[in-house]
């Protein structure tokens, strides 16, 4: 992969880039989004660079459940774990801008279906 593609997650995993780091582990870092689409925005993000959910293989089931817990566990940290969403882009067509799979966790405000075209 050249330095073109690598994507802006990749190089906030590799300390390239700064970012608001909530948590991380050996699978995933959680970063606090800098353009907030609710009072609680953060980013679960694997640190293998999958572009899109579609992307992963049945040899990826372990991250991908591991992403789901680490939602879970953010959200809790976080005093959202009673109300929050979670959302995947897949695509540019579904709002997708950064092709590294990646999962929005949102809280602390009240959703209406309408919320979902801004991400």
């Amino acid at each position: 992969m050249s330095d073109s593609q690598v994507s802006l997650f990749t190089r906030i995993i590799n300390s390239e880039i700064p970012a608001d780091i909530v948590y991380e582990d050996d699978q995933c870092i959680v970063i606090n989004d800098i353009a907030p689409q609710a009072p609680v925005h953060m980013l679960v993000i694997p640190r293998k660079p999958l572009a899109r959910l579609v992307d992963a293989v049945k040899d990826d089931e372990m991250i991908m459940g591991h992403l789901l817990w680490v939602a879970g566990e953010v959200a809790r940290m976080r005093g959202i774990e009673n109300a929050f969403r979670l959302v995947i882009n897949n695509g540019a067509g579904a709002g997708q801008t950064v092709f590294h799979l990646h999962l929005h966790v949102l809280g602390a405000k009240q959703f209406h279906e309408t919320d979902l075209t801004t991400l």
